[in-house]
């Protein structure tokens, strides 16, 4: 039996999810649940706010209410608590679990009260050279980076209410092999393709759902990354990485009615890295 949806008109003309073009950017009164939204305290100078902590926190800010979901309770907790006016709720999830994955969804509806917005921000690397891949290192990276990432749409696309929105957080390593890290690349490449099928899913009750591929961002994850790589930041569009606000403004940008024709769209939050504009090492 299918979840009863959220009563909302069974079809609406043209742009109907659209107020005006002075509120269309407003997220006030959208639940959204990120998943990977946590945030643990960082060793690296300056305790540097992570992608999913810099999505909460912007998506909140625009009027949204957020379920918080991470494999770790403190950082979900701890991204929670970065929140404005207790607009947040932390949810403890592993999604490498296809049950942990269903209990997520429905304990996101049940506390916000249903589901309008989905950002999958989860992801995983180990980085592992072709060679050196096993059989169990390529299950492990899959589970995570997309068989995570369909189980959470196959949940959640029949509990989301008309004209919602889906945002997968892929990578610009989807299409760049530079990293050497191919089980990554490749889940990553494959979020696109997931991605155009949720899209199609979507259709009858109005849901879009986005790719944001990103390009270096300085995040304890990517210093973590520049320190297994002497020179991966060499040269850079505008000699520098994105911050994870510019990735959450994108996030913001597409789970709002700003974007309400945007559908099943590829956009590249590099500054032009996968285009091939980077500037000469100084």
């Amino acid at each position: 039996m299918q979840p009863d949806r959220p009563s909302r008109p069974a079809a609406a003309p043209p742009g109907a999810d659209l107020a005006d073009e002075t509120t269309c950017g407003s997220l006030g009164g959208r639940r959204i649940l990120v998943v990977g939204g946590g945030q643990v305290p960082s060793a690296h100078a300056g305790n540097p706010v992570n992608n999913g902590r810099a999505i909460c926190m912007t998506l909140s800010r625009a009027g949204a209410s957020i379920a918080c979901a991470d494999k770790s309770t403190e950082a979900a907790e701890l991204t929670v608590r970065s929140v404005r006016d207790g607009g947040a709720v932390a949810i403890p999830a592993d999604v490498a679990s296809a049950a942990g994955i269903k209990g997520m969804v429905q304990a996101a509806r049940t506390a916000l009260g249903g589901l309008d917005g989905l950002v999958l921000n989860v992801g995983i690397s180990r980085r592992e050279l072709l060679e050196e891949l096993t059989a169990d290192s390529w299950d492990e990276v899959m589970a995570v980076n997309l068989r995570a990432h369909m189980l959470t749409v196959q949940q959640a696309l029949p509990l989301m209410s008309m004209h919602g929105a889906i945002v997968f957080v892929s990578s610009v390593a989807a299409r760049l092999p530079a990293g050497m890290n191919p089980a990554y690349e490749a889940s990553k490449a494959a979020l696109g393709a997931l991605c155009r099928a949720t899209a199609l899913a979507g259709q009858p009750n109005h849901i879009r759902a986005n790719v944001v591929m990103l390009g270096l961002i300085d995040t304890p994850m990517g210093r973590a990354a520049s320190a297994a790589r002497p020179g991966r930041t060499a040269a850079l569009p505008f000699g520098r990485q994105g911050t994870p606000w510019e990735v959450a403004h994108a996030v913001r940008f597409l789970i709002s009615a700003q974007a309400s024709y945007i559908n099943a769209v590829e956009l590249p939050v590099d500054g032009g890295l996968s285009a091939g504009i980077a500037s000469a090492p100084s």
